[in-house]
């Protein structure tokens, strides 16, 4: 092969790889400029060597360049078609939008009377806009009643004879969905039926040719959905379904890439109903109190020692480290009488350090499940795993088989949380309970999983624990901003601790600046 084909291939090659490493970073697209510095790092490619393979790439279909507001992005073609498609069906649902109803007043005050409450008016305006609209987004933070308004919204439906769906991204989400609705809830992987395709890829058996069979289908945790999730779940809507997505905007993005829910609502082309006002009985908790004083910018109260958020000064990790042992091993629970593995969830703003993920987990896994003659251990990559160990799977497998209630499946997605029961050393399996599922892993499949004792506030999105500790020490800048604080205050559902120190939670709540994200969703909504 000629030299300078070798090396045209190999920089083509370094270019692709630059792109895709930004989809785990969450943008979409990356902006042409943007390569010339890492392809040049990475590849020793001269800037006009690598703009001579961009284009070769560009013509060969290998990227997709676009450009918008006067600059050139490159994308890889299928996060493109994702994109570009998922912003063609929302303009096709608001052009064509399902029959309207005429809500009747008579109809929310039955519900009213039936629940024993009162709607207050953003709430109802969500209601009847669900109704009439066929597509809403509902925001809003804790306690500002988004669970009475999608009860509502749920109860219309039916009551108006539609066939009504629930689907959150993650099973733990799902989960909580249908405790507080009382009906059914799938992960959307489920309810787009995932299958594989020759080359072990995942597909939805859910599509156009065969849409989800519903009149209306309600989201939850709409932040964390990625752009290739929600496209796919637009492609498989009904003609005429109506589309009610719920979720926080001031959450983090999704791990994805995309930036789903922030786009839809600055695009100012669909429905938007955002609740603020927060309810009497939810004043009450100072977890509400402080997640809405730090979206606006405030110091959250940290002084009181008699309500259910906490906040424990520490001015060193090692500190802030034993301390954290010893809230989850016997503080919480003897005062709480919370299980140190089931209930207490430990959130870090990062992996790394004394008080990261990575040396927490060791701890609290010596602390809360150390070594015993009858309890068996591997060690996978550097890890040791052990029978009763609380353990995360970090990466998408549409491989691995599961088990609920005689109902077979496959599929264990990231950031699903699960304990290791059973090690089967003789015929290399793990058996792992993901709430009300068992899942049977290879130790090969096993290399996807982690600790979970502490995980970063990224992967506890869309899940709720009755106790959070959270360290913030030492946050590096990067991690060191307003909506991870938000994100980790926000999943505590009845005890929320802080242990660290409080200087650099102010740090965190004065900064708004949040981690930039390169996205197209909302130029492709608004383009003609």
């Amino acid at each position: 092969m000629p030299e300078k084909t070798f090396e045209s291939y190999r920089i083509t090659a370094g270019i692709i790889h630059v792109v895709r490493h930004n989809l785990s970073n969450g943008h979409t697209c990356v902006p042409r400029e943007k390569l010339f510095e890492p392809c040049f790092e990475l590849l020793n490619s001269e800037r006009d060597k690598t703009d001579i393979n961009i284009d070769s790439a560009l013509q060969n279909g290998q990227l997709v360049q676009k450009v918008i507001n006067g600059k050139a992005y490159i994308f890889l073609p299928h996060i493109y078609m994702a994109e570009k498609s998922a912003a063609d069906h929302i303009k096709l649902i608001l052009r064509f939008p399902p029959a309207g109803k005429e809500t009747l007043d008579d109809e929310i005050h039955k519900i009213e009377n039936e629940q024993g409450i009162k709607y207050e008016e953003k709430q109802r305006l969500a209601i009847i806009t669900a109704i009439q609209k066929g597509i809403l987004i509902l925001t809003g933070g804790p306690g500002t009643g988004k669970t009475t308004t999608i009860n509502g919204i749920l109860k219309l439906f039916e009551v108006s004879g539609l066939d009504v769906v629930l689907a959150a991204p993650t099973g733990r989400a799902a989960k909580r969905m249908s405790e507080v609705t009382g009906k059914e809830a799938k992960t959307i992987h489920r309810l787009l039926e995932v299958e594989w395709d020759k080359n072990d890829h995942p597909v939805f058996a859910r599509n156009e040719k065969n849409p989800i069979p519903a009149n209306a289908i309600i989201i939850d945790e709409l932040s964390m959905v990625d752009i290739s999730l929600f496209s796919s779940l637009l492609k498989a809507l009904p003609i005429g379904c109506r589309l009610v997505m719920v979720g926080d905007s001031d959450q983090l993005p999704p791990i994805g890439a995309g930036n789903v829910l922030h786009d839809l609502i600055a695009s100012n082309l669909l429905p938007v109903i955002e609740l603020k006002e927060i309810f009497r009985q939810a004043l009450k908790s100072l977890i509400v109190i402080n997640s809405h004083k730090i979206v606006k910018g405030e110091m959250p109260e940290l002084n009181s020692r008699d309500n259910d958020f906490f906040f424990m000064e520490r001015n060193s990790s090692v500190l802030a480290s034993k301390t954290i042992g010893e809230l989850c091993s016997s503080r919480l629970p003897s005062a709480y009488g919370y299980s140190p593995i089931t209930d207490i969830q430990v959130l870090c703003p990062s992996r790394k350090g004394e008080t990261g993920t990575n040396s927490l987990n060791k701890q609290l896994q010596a602390l809360l499940n150390p070594p015993r003659k009858d309890k068996k251990e591997i060690i996978i990559r550097m890890n040791t795993l052990r029978e009763g160990d609380k353990v995360m799977q970090v990466k998408n497998n549409y491989d691995i088989n599961w088990e609920r209630d005689g109902e077979k499946g496959t599929g264990i997605f990231n950031g699903d949380v699960g304990i290791l029961e059973k090690i089967d050393i003789s015929s290399t399996v793990l058996k792992i309970v993901f709430d009300d599922r068992i899942a049977i892993y290879t130790f090969e499949q096993a290399g996807d999983l982690e600790l979970a004792y502490a995980v970063t506030v990224h992967k506890s999105q869309g899940n709720e624990f009755e106790a959070v500790v959270m360290p913030v020490i030492g946050v590096i800048p990067q991690l060191a901003y307003r909506n991870l604080l938000y994100t980790a205050v926000t999943r505590a559902k009845k005890i929320m601790v802080i242990v660290g120190n409080s200087e650099q939670i102010r740090k965190m709540v004065e900064n708004d600046k949040k981690s930039k994200r390169y996205s197209a969703l909302k130029y492709f909504l608004l383009e003609e």
